[in-house]
């Protein structure tokens, strides 16, 4: 209609509203580092935590004959240890980003650095736990390799492993603290512990399940049923009930491992390689919690002409990923590749890791002693779940200096005109293996895993 003025035609006379509040976060499930046992290493003792077992001695075979002494046993020691790392970030501000930002950066700058410590202890916990020792694999598969699209999680694989535990005599939470428990045939009870009618004080284990695996058990009607008596019980953060003396808590936290197709590499002649047949394997790491979750197929059989030989290769088209070259003589790959694709600084200077997507790749030679994580299931596309199940005294968390926060926000020499705010943390610290009887690992993949996002 002429002489009518629209809205649009003062679009450059609105201001863009911002609300005041800022929208929540995903939440984490944070629930392994808090059953590790408390442990302390003294400043001024290096970074190696040890910690001694003695073992039983072996019970006499036969009755002592009269006036021979037996020969006697010989006292065996075990030793454990961890070393303390120190882990640490910071996320540096400028001046002008305070001025001209509408919300408070450098106060929301502390709860993402706060948000990232508590990631940081739990990422490390799970990846710790990897390194157990027994491992069992939904509907005895022989390996993580030979799982298929249906071998989910379910009760037989519970009770198989709280069987295992038991066995092992992996001590309970909440259990008695004797070595030997003895029955009292008068009272019913176990020496050194009161009786009590209160579920919550039962002696238990503990299993922390991905939230994805976790659904496979709730479509068992006699998990639910259990868990359903045992709801007004619950004593950790995200547990889903107590089924036969294990009480299971859930993460979203919990690594995951994804076969994907083979990355193809062709050989070269522009590094040092030794003239051999190699084999080669590309690995990714999200780029937000950095677990190693994306396995390629392992390629076998590449011929490399030395003494100047090389492998070339195009990392995989993935966004949210960083990718990992593994290499060595086939069939078996030993070693992260050298690369200058890779860092340029820190401990992994020159390895070939920290690959961006999409990117070509020349490796020249072998780099640090490293094996990738077993390839997931027997097909492509599969994704494989641990399930953590574990008793008292089974890991422990060793602090040598406890969570620091620096908040720099002051001028300095380096700094004379205040321009830049700094928030950071550091902790020292590591996760120790006490006891391999007394956890174990459930290895399985999920109905649900497919209809995921």
């Amino acid at each position: 209609m002429a002489g009518t003025n629209f809205s649009s035609q003062f679009s450059a006379d609105v201001e863009a509203y911002i609300a005041n509040e800022t929208l929540p976060l995903a939440q984490r499930m944070l629930v392994s580092f808090q059953f590790g046992d408390p442990l302390t290493l003294p400043k001024g003792r290096g970074v190696t935590y040890q910690a001694a077992r003695w073992n039983r001695v072996p019970l006499p075979f036969a009755a002592l004959s009269e006036g021979v002494p037996p020969v006697g046993q010989t006292m065996t020691v075990t030793m454990v240890s961890a070393t303390a790392l120190q882990w640490g970030d910071k996320i540096t501000l400028t001046d002008v980003t305070e001025l001209t930002i509408k919300h408070p950066v450098f106060e929301i700058a502390k709860q993402l650095c706060t948000l990232s410590v508590a990631e940081t202890l739990e990422r490390n916990t799970f990846n710790n736990l990897m390194g157990g020792t027994q491992i069992n694999y939904v509907n005895t598969r022989g390996a993580r390799a030979s799982l298929v699209a249906g071998d989910v999680l379910n009760l037989h694989e519970i009770n198989r492993a709280f069987g295992a535990l038991q066995t092992g005599g992996a001590w309970m939470f909440m259990g008695p603290n004797e070595t030997d428990i003895k029955q009292k045939a008068d009272a019913g009870g176990v020496s050194g512990q009161r009786a009590s009618d209160n579920p919550a004080g039962m002696p238990h284990y503990t299993a922390i399940v991905h939230t994805l695996a976790a659904q496979d058990l709730r479509e068992n009607s006699t998990f639910l049923l259990a868990i359903s008596y045992s709801d007004i019980n619950r004593l950790y953060n995200y547990e889903i009930g107590e089924v036969g003396g294990i009480r299971f808590c859930t993460s979203n936290m919990v690594p995951t491992f994804t076969g994907f197709a083979v990355v193809t590499a062709t050989a070269a002649t522009t590094g040092s390689l030794a003239g051999g047949t190699y084999a080669v394997q590309v690995t990714g790491q999200d780029t937000q919690n950095q677990y190693e979750s994306y396995i390629a197929t392992l390629q076998t059989g590449l011929s490399v002409t030395g003494p100047n030989g090389s492998i070339t290769l195009t990392t995989p088209n993935v966004a949210g990923y960083t990718f990992n070259v593994y290499i060595g003589t086939s069939p078996n790959v030993t070693n992260l590749g050298l690369s200058t694709a890779g860092p340029t600084s820190g401990p992994l200077a020159g390895q070939a890791t920290q690959l961006p997507p999409n990117t070509a790749v020349t490796i020249t030679g072998l780099g640090l002693a490293q094996t990738p994580p077993a390839y997931p299931g027997n097909t492509t596309g599969l994704t494989v779940y641990p399930t953590y199940v574990f008793g008292r005294g089974a890991y422990g968390q060793v602090m040598l200096d406890e969570i620091k926060y620096t908040y720099l926000d002051a001028a300095d020499k380096s700094d004379p005109l205040n321009q830049l705010r700094v928030v950071g943390w550091k902790v020292m610290y590591g996760t120790i293996l006490l006891n391999q009887l007394f956890f174990m690992r459930i290895e399985s993949t999920s109905a649900f895993a497919a209809t995921y996002g």
